[in-house]
């Protein structure tokens, strides 16, 4: 039986060029001929699961993922009843109610701020970098904090939300060149904590709460890859609490992952290991969401620098793994190496992107001026 599922997985990867043990850097090598069955069968469940134990590896694992994708092999491989059971269930129930949204906070963001400074720019930007201009990670953050402020044509003296936050590096970056007060909310208590230590002496507060609670009204919003983790059935509650928050004559941009279809289910690895309960919004979903409550000034689109953003993270992560491999497993290590590789494998295959929206309640008078 394993020679027929090795078949298989022969023919499927070759139709994307790539070849079993061999010579490219995209080839995968197996070293565990179980892989076969286990990929069949379980399909992105299995084949993230079989590279941690360390059944297959590949010199570059984002070009192999990027192969499978463009050529559509992931497409041809169907799941066993177990993991289409699950995924049924989460579609059709709210896996991200107020009494979980604190779940993806202890499992991902609190997983310990020394992997993330470790990881990411000096500002601790943990979404999608501007490169336009960029030669660097910290450049392409710079420029993307910039350009949010710009967007929302930030004055003195705003009050301004962050909806999900992280560790404040918009807050910080807006109130020291903008000069507005900065409230920002997570559900993170790693991100509270070393958040108020960066942003010390600045106009900025952390809350530690679920954006269903905002009753507070604000000049301007922003959310910079939060609204991943608000769920397909919440969209809509999502957009009424940005309503009821923001004035009038206000601003909202959204900084979010988008998908081209509108699926209903996550990825089951991305699910079971990186980001508990997350979804990826579709533009119909989202523009659903808007419908009557905001007026769509801009959609900008950036997705390919994602890939970029990722790959600069994996090498921070390489280069300083030495510095916390104390805190973590070895199958830590291969789990966080196929997070990031694989995601920039899909960013490269144009299979989701990257979108900033600006909203505003009733249209900007005179027409809004947008911004690159």
């Amino acid at each position: 039986m394993s020679n027929k599922y090795e078949q298989i997985i022969r023919v499927m990867l070759a139709h994307a060029g790539i070849e079993i043990n061999g010579n490219n850097p995209w080839d995968i090598q197996i070293y565990n001929k179980e892989f076969y069955r286990r990929t069949l069968t379980e399909g992105d469940l299995g084949f993230g699961e079989s590279y941690m134990a360390g059944w297959w590896d590949a010199e570059r694992v984002d070009e192999l993922i990027y192969r499978i994708l463009v050529n559509r092999v992931d497409e041809k491989i169907q799941w066993k009843f177990s993991i289409l059971f699950n995924l049924f269930l989460e579609r059709f129930f709210n896996l991200q109610t107020k009494r979980r949204a604190f779940i993806v906070g202890k499992k991902h963001y609190d997983l310990g701020n020394e992997l993330f400074q470790n990881m990411l720019d000096r500002r601790m930007n943990y979404s999608c970098g501007y490169w336009r201009d960029a030669r660097s990670l910290d450049e392409a953050q710079e420029y993307k904090l910039d350009l949010i402020c710009r967007k929302l044509y930030l004055e003195p003296g705003m009050q301004v939300l962050d909806i999900g936050c992280g560790w404040g590096p918009f807050a910080k970056y807006a109130s020291e060149k903008y000069k507005v007060e900065v409230t920002g909310i997570t559900v993170s208590k790693e991100q509270v904590q070393l958040g108020q230590k960066l942003c010390e002496g600045l106009p900025v507060h952390f809350k530690l709460m679920d954006y269903r609670d905002l009753n507070d009204k604000f000049d301007r919003i922003v959310s910079v890859g939060m609204i991943e983790h608000v769920g397909y059935k919440n969209y809509r509650t999502f957009c009424n609490v940005a309503n009821r928050c923001l004035n009038e004559n206000g601003l909202f941009l959204l900084h979010s992952i988008g998908m081209a279809d509108s699926t209903k289910t996550p990825s089951p690895w991305a699910h079971k290991y990186i980001f508990p309960n997350g979804r990826l919004p579709s533009g119909t979903q989202l523009s659903n969401a808007f419908e009557k409550l905001f007026v769509m000034e801009d959609w900008h689109n950036f997705g390919n620098d994602y890939d970029r953003t990722l790959m600069a993270w994996y090498e921070n992560f390489l280069k300083n793994w030495n510095n916390i491999k104390g805190r973590f497993s070895d199958d830590f290590f291969r789990m966080w190496k196929f997070y990031l590789l694989s995601f920039a494998g899909v960013f490269r295959a144009r299979r989701i992107q990257l979108w900033q929206i600006v909203l505003s309640k009733n249209g900007v008078p005179g027409g809004y001026l947008s911004v690159r």
